[in-house]
């Protein structure tokens, strides 16, 4: 009997919530996880994200396995005797090399390797192999079998014949690591994974966007397998899967235009014969027919999902239905053919070919007939610029398209070449494609689950199954030079470790990005602003008699060189359903008014008082998840923001005058929202401030008193252009 794991790539979310208190993964693309019961089993889509306290609940990805006709098979299967999984979670990323954006992509050819661009290890002062192997969190495989069975990915439960385990010590900032996540079984067999508890730690300061050296994060990823024996004493082949352990979906009810199911669904489609009728012998088939349900209408739908996430008034204007997009007739083609233009077409991935469509903003330069073209996302490199060392060998993308099958599809619905109704075939399994479908897809700069590895046909066995690497582990351990996308199948760790180290760092930035459009090598231009600041000197252990003031200030002069955008330059955003920037508040009592010294309604940015990459690592879980207010009525949606921690955060009205020093312009404020630096206890701020003391104050006061949390600091820090303006 041919069996197989689904979904073939699954993903857990981590959280920093009691190990215990967790939800389940959604089961359609743009749903909400779920609540279960004592044995596992899925009860009441999410009531709350957070426990009382604040803190963000873990998310579990169920796996299940099903027979050649799609039956399942669990522990109440009458044949089956039993069931027994595999899993070995890893992170790599402080053995590999530093956050580069889309250099090492070989995609782009072997002169874009690692290698040929010289770019440097993370943590390059280890050097040899055997030491840069202990970089990497490798506890070691877990296998649960039967019912309600578990398994910790900790230090104390290293297998005794795991030789090359290795985790993170004691850290001076941060938190000290604990786990790379938890494995359950429910009450008919199936596997739950757990990922880590949102931990992050490092010995020095965090550098910017991807991280720092000497810090590490709970991020993971690694091979399932799974064994089953039946009555008669006989097994089945080892099957296969993978799961990648990602940071929190706090807008699940968005979809990113591309996500990761279309990376996936485009790779199958054109290295693998997912669909033989849409695409053979290196080309898409002009005759073949679309389905608007399933092909079409997703994209535009979550086009109009952005206005909740982004104020992108080009892209909400671009799905406002000037015509009937279900209308296939001859008739309607021009309108069809002229919506389909507007899209934005593929670069060929060729170094030194600046002259791509992806390089280009505006629909036209004629005065009247200006529009972004679509999306309105930065591209997968908008980040890099080209230097004067290497003009002829640097990878651009300012701008986002769709990916290739995306594209075929849209052409299709433009032409007219396309069928109403629910379509008679879905290509994929549900569960594979809901999985990843709510991760990010494009663009990959990195991203935030994984990135453009992903977009690479050598990683992948057959469509939607990422190869394993063959190899024992628990004798020669994890490679960390090893570069998958040169063949050979996956080790644990691998599909994760081109991320930012700890993800909380790009996360702070990974928002908006100002980027020019006239010049196609060029993203940005280096510029030295002039700055003021106080010199503070203060004097210490002074012989007697020896009389001079205790502390002065000097006003001086100081050159900081700063990455600014080249003007002309357009403000594009990242992936906001999965980083929003633009939100609506949603607090509809007194207190909630109260704490969150806002109405219900206005706009706001989402990340307001997280003012640093420190705040970022220490206090991600006090982000709101955005939520569909009017999702029961399946009627018109209303997202605002929820379970926001407002208790954490100050407030105050800032006169423009005290920037201008002009007292006139104190008619005019600026909200401010920042983080009380005294760390007075969250339960005693009521008649010290105009917050209301809350329950969930009190529970926050006393985690953060039971946490041993040391303070982060930043140094030459490099954001993203546009992300020091959070309104």
């Amino acid at each position: 009997m041919s069996l197989s794991i689904h979904p073939s790539v699954g993903v857990a979310r981590l959280g920093n919530a009691d190990g215990n208190d967790f939800v389940l993964n959604p089961i359609k693309i743009g749903g909400l996880p779920f609540e279960h019961d004592d044995n596992l089993q899925p009860t009441t889509d999410v009531i709350h994200f957070k426990d009382e306290a604040g803190r963000v609940r873990r998310q579990g990805q169920v796996f299940k396995v099903l027979d050649e006709e799609g039956n399942e098979l669990t522990l109440d299967s009458g044949n089956v005797k039993s069931i027994e999984w595999s899993v070995h979670l890893a992170n790599k990323k402080a053995a590999w090399y530093a956050f580069s954006e889309l250099n090492g992509n070989l995609l782009y050819g072997e002169e874009n390797s690692y290698k040929n661009r010289g770019v440097e290890w993370r943590n390059a002062t280890v050097t040899s192999e055997s030491e840069r192997q202990k970089l990497i969190i490798d506890l070691g495989p877990r296998t649960v079998a039967g019912c309600l069975d578990s398994a910790e990915f900790d230090k104390d439960s290293i297998p005794s014949n795991y030789t090359k385990a290795s985790y993170p010590g004691p850290v001076l900032q941060g938190e000290n690591f604990k786990s790379l996540g938890t494995l359950r079984t429910d009450n008919k067999g199936r596997l739950v994974v757990l990922g880590g508890y949102g931990r992050a730690g490092g010995n020095t300061d965090l550098e910017g966007y991807g991280g720092g050296d000497e810090w590490f994060d709970d991020i993971s990823d690694g091979p399932v397998t799974c064994v089953v024996t039946y009555k008669d004493g006989s097994a089945a082949k080892t099957i296969k899967a993978w799961v990648v352990v990602g940071s929190p979906d706090f807008a699940p009810e968005i979809v990113n235009i591309s996500t990761l199911n279309d990376t996936f669904f485009d790779v199958g489609v054109r290295h693998f014969d997912l669909v033989p009728k849409m695409y053979t012998h290196g080309e898409f088939n002009d005759d073949f027919v679309a389905n608007f349900e399933r092909d079409i209408q997703p994209i535009i739908h979550r086009i109009s999902q952005y206005q909740w996430v982004a104020n992108v008034q080009s892209m909400s204007g671009f799905f406002s239905y000037q015509f009937d997009y279900r209308d296939n007739s001859d008739a309607n083609k021009s309108n069809r053919m002229k919506y389909y233009h507007y899209f934005r077409q593929l670069d060929n991935k060729t170094i030194g070919d600046y002259d791509q469509p992806q390089q280009t903003l505006m629909s036209s330069s004629e005065e009247g007939k200006i529009l972004p073209m679509m999306p309105m996302n930065s591209g997968s490199n908008s980040v890099k610029s080209a230097n004067a060392y290497d003009l002829t060998n640097n990878v651009v993308e300012k701008f986002l398209a769709l990916d290739a099958t995306q594209m075929f599809l849209l052409k299709q619905w433009a032409e007219g070449k396309f069928a109403l109704g629910t379509a008679d075939t879905l290509y994929v399994n549900e569960m594979d494609a809901a999985s990843i479908g709510n991760c990010v897809g494009l663009p990959m700069c990195p991203g935030i689950e994984v990135t453009w590895s992903l977009q690479n046909s050598k990683l992948y066995e057959m469509a939607y199954q990422v190869k394993h690497h063959k190899a024992d582990y628990s004798q020669q351990g994890l490679s960390p030079s090893r570069d998958e996308c040169e063949g050979g199948g996956c080790e644990p760790g691998d599909l994760t470790k081109r991320m930012a180290c700890p993800w909380q760092a790009d996360f702070f930035n990974c928002t908006v990005q100002v980027v020019n459009f006239s010049e196609p090598k060029v993203n940005k231009a280096t510029q030295v602003d002039t700055t003021l600041s106080l010199t503070n000197y203060v004097w210490k252990d002074l012989p007697d008699g020896v009389k001079v003031p205790e502390q002065y200030q000097v006003l001086a002069t100081q050159d900081v060189e700063e990455k600014t955008p080249l003007p002309p330059a357009y403000y594009s955003y990242w992936w906001p359903p999965q980083s929003p920037w633009d939100v609506l508040t949603g607090e509809l009592d007194v207190t909630g008014q109260l704490n969150s010294h806002l109405p219900a309604g206005q706009q706001i940015n989402y990340a307001r008082g997280i003012n640093s990459y420190g705040q970022m690592v220490e206090h991600w879980s006090a982000l709101a998840f955005i939520r569909d207010r009017n999702a029961k009525s399946e009627g018109f949606p209303y997202f605002t923001e929820s379970e926001r921690n407002h208790e954490l955060f100050d407030f105050k009205e800032v006169g423009v005058g005290q920037i201008s020093g002009n007292s006139e312009d104190n008619d005019t404020t600026i909200p401010v929202f920042f983080i009380n630096t005294t760390k007075v206890s969250l339960d005693k701020l009521k008649g010290e401030t105009d917050k209301k003391e809350t329950k969930k104050g009190k529970l926050m006061a006393q985690y953060f008193e039971e946490r041993a949390f040391k303070p982060v600091r930043t140094k030459n820090t490099l954001h993203r252009s546009g992300t020091r303006m959070r309104g």
